[in-house]
């Protein structure tokens, strides 16, 4: 058992699946040399050489090009885009071609592919460098979604994504790079679709994604200390979605609460819910209640970035006001 941070378990989960199957290769702006400008890629280079490692020019639309000729012709190629933002600059590809090219070629074709991105607020970015997008990636049909939240599931959930035969976009919360966690030695594989339940609870269902996942948590160390027994589920992935988990804890609790760190309009958390009302209803003894950073472009000014997006006093004052009513 080694303890990692966040951000070398990423390098870890990509180095383990490189050295198994050497289809397996990396694309992107600065993974080579610079190990990346999260240092997600630190050591790859020098392990497995520079035609397997490889760095690209600045341009968004070239790398996920030259990624997806490389799946389609034999690779299982790992693709960087720096900041989840920048998906707005490739985006046709993502969604009009890695997302629909097995299906049009009735399967003739697949596409073993991951794209690994930072995502998510809390670092003074700004508004272009801040976003937390997986919302768009879950609308569009043929792409799976994940987003770990533990350094444990970054190398377990890599290991999924590169062997599984559809694209998947890969969300590593910037956040979360420099949290520390234990990752069991020798290999380790995570299933796509299944989420974690991180604490059992009888009074009330929290369901959180990425950064919010610590906060829910720290927000149930609250809760408990006021007589609120809370369950956090790590949703970890949102296509496919552990539906079956979600439903069984709100049959549980009778009450559901989503934190969401992505605008509230459209977030994952309108989905699930809409899958709870119309599949758990008759489970639930009170309204569902969302979390989310308001519909705004996020703010770089610390003390305004701090207040919209959810924080675990928020999500702890939400849960005892609802279940007080």
């Amino acid at each position: 058992m080694a303890e990692l941070t966040y951000r070398a378990a990423v390098a870890h989960g990509i180095a383990q699946e490189m050295a198994r199957d050497e289809r397996v290769v990396l694309v992107g702006e600065d993974v080579a040399g610079a190990g990346g400008v999260f240092k997600t890629t630190v050591g790859l280079l020098d392990r497995f050489g520079p035609n397997r490692v490889i760095d690209t020019p600045i341009a968004e639309q070239a790398i996920l090009g030259a990624a997806m000729g490389a799946a389609m012709t034999g690779l299982r190629p790992v693709a960087e885009i720096m900041f989840s933002d920048f998906f707005a600059v490739c985006w046709d590809l993502v969604a009009n071609e890695m997302a629909k090219t097995r299906y049009m070629t009735d399967g003739q074709v697949s596409l073993p592919l991951v794209v690994k991105t930072g995502n998510g607020g809390g670092l003074r970015f700004g508004a272009q460098h801040s976003q937390s997008v997986e919302n768009w990636a879950m609308a569009v049909p043929g792409l799976k979604v994940v987003t770990p939240s533990t350094p444990r599931d970054v190398v377990g959930l890599m290991a999924a994504a590169v062997r599984c035969d559809d694209p998947v976009l890969f969300f590593e919360h910037k956040g979360l790079y420099a949290m520390k966690g234990e990752v069991p030695d020798g290999e380790v594989v995570d299933e796509l679709g299944t989420a974690v339940v991180r604490r059992t609870g009888a009074d009330a269902t929290i369901l959180a994604l990425g950064l919010m996942v610590p906060r829910a948590l720290a927000a149930a160390d609250e809760l408990a200390a006021r007589g609120i027994d809370a369950e956090v589920i790590d949703v970890r992935s949102l296509v496919p979605l552990d539906t079956r988990t979600i439903l069984a804890s709100v049959a549980k609790t009778g009450h559901l609460f989503t934190v969401e760190e992505n605008p509230r309009l459209l977030g994952w958390g309108a989905e699930i819910a809409s899958i709870v009302a119309d599949e758990g209803f008759w489970t639930l003894d009170g309204p569902i209640q969302r979390i989310t950073t308001p519909h705004i472009p996020l703010p770089a000014a610390d003390s305004l970035e701090d207040l919209v997006l959810p924080s675990a006093d928020r999500i702890a004052a939400t849960v005892e006001k609802s279940l007080q009513t």
